[in-house]
């Protein structure tokens, strides 16, 4: 294949070792082949004395990675290849995985929408840069499935109830509550790509840790953080014991401060599936008290039951193949939760 038809571009340049994902027209969701040509050149550059350091970016200007391509795995698990879902999970929990314990830093450039499995490679990087155009989100339980590639990990760490507001209602943010919330280290302004690009390319260790160079060069001017504002009614609503009582609690905010935002959370909870939300919930609140490994192990635990017991298949039928954005979910209403169907997803997982 031609570098333009590449599905991940890898180059050399001077210290730093480049890594592009390259599907833009497809906002560079990871397919297994990209998750394992990735893999492989970060093990090779992890012993090649010569590279400092790695950049990991998106083709284009819209993504630096929107996901899984999870339009290829609905139509393996409806052609009778059920273990293509698996493979795709576990290569990429190795990767993501890989990425959190690499030994020289790596820099995460989250140009765009930084979405599911972009957040898995994103949030174990060593530098994650943002730019005023960067929009990241865990949207899982809009199509049916939970925020995995290590959500139980870094969203469950999130100031209060941040990671848990995040992971159940499925809400994307931009770079101002991305760095109040911790999901971001750096903004540079789009703008001054080009002048990143410059200094990547002359980036010599001996003048000091690329993260600090980046770090002089990083100037977003952004809004307020929306979260920070509006983080005692995150605190409050996404304490409550179960995903019922959470939208009771929305149901019932009368601080004028926040009551359009709750009114709003409630009917995006409402769009929701039901057991997604609330698998979310419990797996967020084992993650907080477990190493990452044993999130990743976890996810795969669930994952594994999901594409028979859950709701994804209904998910992407409604909302990327058919397109009527009508999922009939199972169960339909979060007061018909079964707890015990719940609990049934963690049932043999050892820690």
């Amino acid at each position: 294949m031609s570098d333009s038809t590449q599905p991940v571009l890898a180059e050399r340049r001077g210290h730093i070792g480049h890594l592009t994902l390259n599907r833009p027209t497809g906002l560079n969701a990871l397919t297994l082949e990209m998750v394992r040509q990735l893999h492989q050149q970060l093990e090779r550059w992890a012993n090649d004395p010569q590279i400092a350091a790695v950049v990991l970016r998106g083709a284009g200007e819209r993504a630096f990675c929107a996901g899984g391509d999870i339009r290829h795995m609905y139509d393996s698990y409806l052609a009778g290849r059920s273990h293509e879902p698996e493979t795709f999970f576990s290569e990429e929990y190795d990767l993501d995985a890989y990425i959190h314990a690499y030994h020289k830093p790596i820099l995460a450039l989250m140009d765009g929408f930084v979405l599911g499995g972009g957040m898995g490679l994103a949030q174990g990087a060593s530098i994650r840069l943002l730019t005023e155009r960067s929009r990241l989100g865990m949207p899982e339980t809009g199509i049916g499935y939970f925020p995995d590639v290590g959500g139980s990990y870094f969203l469950s760490r999130l100031p209060g109830q941040l990671g848990m507001y995040l992971g159940i209602t499925g809400n994307h943010v931009g770079s101002s509550d991305a760095l109040y919330a911790g999901l971001g280290d750096l903004c540079l302004n789009s703008d001054r790509l080009s002048e990143l690009n410059s200094l990547i390319d002359s980036f010599n260790p001996a003048d000091g840790s690329l993260r600090d160079q980046v770090a002089a060069l990083a100037d977003c001017t952004l809004p307020a953080a929306e979260l920070e504002a509006l983080q005692p009614a995150i605190d409050l609503h996404f304490a409550q014991p179960d995903i019922a009582a959470i939208r009771a609690s929305l149901a019932t905010e009368q601080r004028a401060e926040y009551r359009d935002w709750a009114q709003r959370t409630v009917q995006i909870i409402d769009n929701r599936s039901p057991l997604a939300m609330a698998v979310t919930q419990a797996m967020l609140l084992r993650g907080r008290s477990l190493p990452l490994a044993d999130c990743f192990a976890m996810e795969l635990h669930i994952g594994r039951q999901w594409f028979e017991k859950g709701n994804i298949m209904e998910g992407v039928r409604a909302l990327i193949v058919d397109k009527d954005k009508q999922p009939r979910w199972q169960p339909p209403h979060i007061d018909q939760l079964d707890p015990a169907e719940v609990e049934a997803f963690f049932d043999g997982f050892q820690r």
